[in-house]
C-alpha cells in the first residue's frame, strides 16, 4: 500500500489542471461507483488525476492502475478492503479490464463498502460492456470521446472558446474572436488533434499501436478470434479508410475476406463497439439507432490519416469529421437526399464550390462547406461543427 500510495502522488504532482475535458463537470463523481469508458489516449487518467487533486484531501483517497506490480500478489477485493479500513473514501483503479474477474470484484467491494466511492476507467470497451452485467443496477457509466475541434484550440493553442449548440452553430452564432483564420488550425486537428497526445512528435506511432492492440487483442479476446481473423479486421479497416465513403456492400466484402455474412456484420459490431468505426444507420420504422446500416465511417479522422496517409478520400474525410463530432449531442441518422440528418436537420457536406441543387428550399436544409472561413445564410463552415462539445 505504502508503494501505491508513493506512485500516486508522483503522478498527482505532475497533473497540470488549466484544460479539463468536457466530461469533467459532467460526471456525478460523489456517486458510490462511477465508470468512464473511452478509447485509449482519450484523457481518462489526467482527468481523474486532476479532480483528485482540484476536490480531494489526498489522505483519503487513492489512485491505482490495474495492471500494477501490486495485483499480482493481491486481488483488488483485498485492496478495496484495506483502503476502506484506513478510513479511504475514494478509491480510483484506472484500467480496470487489466484485472481479471474485475467486475465481480467490484460488484463484491460496493455490497461490502457502502461509504466507499469507487471511480474506475477502461480503455477497452468491450471489456467493460461484457463485465457491466454484474454493476448495472450500481454503477454511473460515462463515455469519453476525442477531444473537439473546440477543446483542440484551448488545449494546444490557448483559443478559450465555449461550447455550442445545434441550433446556434447553423445559425452561424459561432464566434471566435482573437482567431483570424482557422482553417489551418482545422486541418492540424484532423491530422493530429482528436488525442491529447496528438501534440507530441510520436503521435503516429502511438496511434498504430492503439489500433494495432485493439485489432490484435481487445477484439480478439473479447470474441475468441483467431490470429488469422485479426489480420482480416485489418483489411477491412484500410477499405473504410479509403473509401468514397464507405457503403458497405456485405456480399462483396464477405468474398474479399473469405468470410461469411453473419461474422461479417459481428466484425463490423466489434470494430464499433471498441472505438474504431462508427455506422451510420438509417431512420426505420420511426425508431431511431435500430435502421439499417447505410454508411462505414472510420471513428475519426486521425484514424484514417494514419492508415492510408495521403490516400485519404476527401469527401470521406470530410463526413467523417462531421459524424464524430455530432453524435456526441446528437441523434444522427443518414439522408435519402443528402448526407447526414439530425433532428428535423439536413445536412449536405462539400468543399468550397458545393451548390444547393441537393437539397431543399425548405429553411432545414443546410450546406457545410469545408474551406470557408465563415457562414452566411444556410451556408455553414464545416470547423463549426467542432465546437458542439
Amino acid at each position: 500500500m505504502e508503494q501505491l500510495y508513493q506512485k500516486f502522488e508522483t503522478l498527482l504532482q505532475s497533473t497540470t489542471t488549466n484544460f479539463k475535458r468536457y466530461l469533467y463537470t459532467e460526471i456525478a463523481w460523489n456517486s458510490r461507483m462511477v465508470g468512464i469508458i473511452g478509447g485509449r489516449g482519450v484523457g481518462k487518467t489526467t482527468m481523474l488525476l486532476q479532480y483528485i487533486k482540484e476536490n480531494l484531501d489526498t489522505k483519503k483517497a487513492l489512485y491505482v492502475s490495474a495492471d500494477d506490480m501490486y495485483f499480482v500478489d493481491h486481488t483488488l477485493y483485498e485492496l478495496t478492503s484495506d483502503f476502506y479500513k484506513s478510513n479511504g473514501e475514494y478509491l480510483f483503479i484506472d484500467e480496470i479490464h487489466k484485472y481479471p474477474d474485475w467486475s465481480r470484484e467490484l460488484k463484491n467491494s460496493y455490497d461490502s463498502f457502502p461509504n466507499l466511492k469507487i471511480i474506475f476507467t477502461g480503455s477497452s470497451i468491450l471489456d467493460i460492456l461484457k463485465g457491466y452485467a454484474d454493476l448495472s443496477r450500481r454503477a454511473l457509466i460515462y463515455q469519453l470521446q476525442g477531444l473537439s475541434f473546440r477543446e483542440y484550440l484551448k488545449m494546444v493553442h490557448g483559443f478559450d472558446f465555449e461550447p455550442y449548440s445545434l441550433d446556434q452553430i447553423i445559425q452561424n452564432k459561432v464566434k471566435i474572436e482573437g482567431l483570424e483564420h482557422p482553417l489551418p488550425y482545422f486541418k492540424e486537428y484532423l491530422k493530429q488533434g482528436y488525442y491529447p497526445f496528438g501534440t507530441e512528435n510520436e503521435i503516429n506511432i502511438r496511434l498504430s499501436q492503439i489500433i494495432l492492440q485493439t485489432l490484435e487483442t481487445d477484439i480478439p479476446q473479447f470474441a475468441n478470434l483467431n490470429v488469422g481473423t485479426s489480420r482480416k479486421l485489418k483489411r477491412l479497416l484500410s477499405i473504410i479508410a479509403e473509401s468514397v465513403p464507405f457503403k458497405p456492400n456485405f456480399s462483396k466484402i464477405s468474398e474479399l475476406l473469405g468470410v461469411s455474412r453473419n461474422s461479417l456484420d459481428d466484425y463490423f459490431s466489434y470494430m464499433e463497439k471498441a472505438g474504431l468505426i462508427g455506422q451510420l444507420r438509417t431512420e426505420t420504422g420511426g425508431i431511431r439507432g435500430l435502421g439499417k446500416v447505410d454508411k462505414v465511417y472510420i471513428d475519426n479522422t486521425n484514424i484514417i490519416f494514419n492508415l492510408v496517409g495521403d490516400k485519404s478520400n476527401l469527401g470521406n474525410i470530410r463526413e467523417t469529421f462531421f459524424f464524430n463530432q455530432m453524435r456526441l449531442k446528437n441523434e444522427v441518422i443518414s439522408a435519402s437526399k443528402a448526407d447526414f440528418v439530425i433532428n428535423d436537420y439536413t445536412f449536405e457536406i462539400g468543399g468550397k464550390n458545393k451548390n444547393q441543387s441537393q437539397i431543399e428550399k425548405d429553411g432545414k436544409s443546410f450546406i457545410i462547406k469545408d474551406d470557408i472561413e465563415f457562414g452566411y445564410q444556410n451556408v455553414i463552415p464545416l470547423w463549426a461543427f467542432g465546437f458542439n462539445y
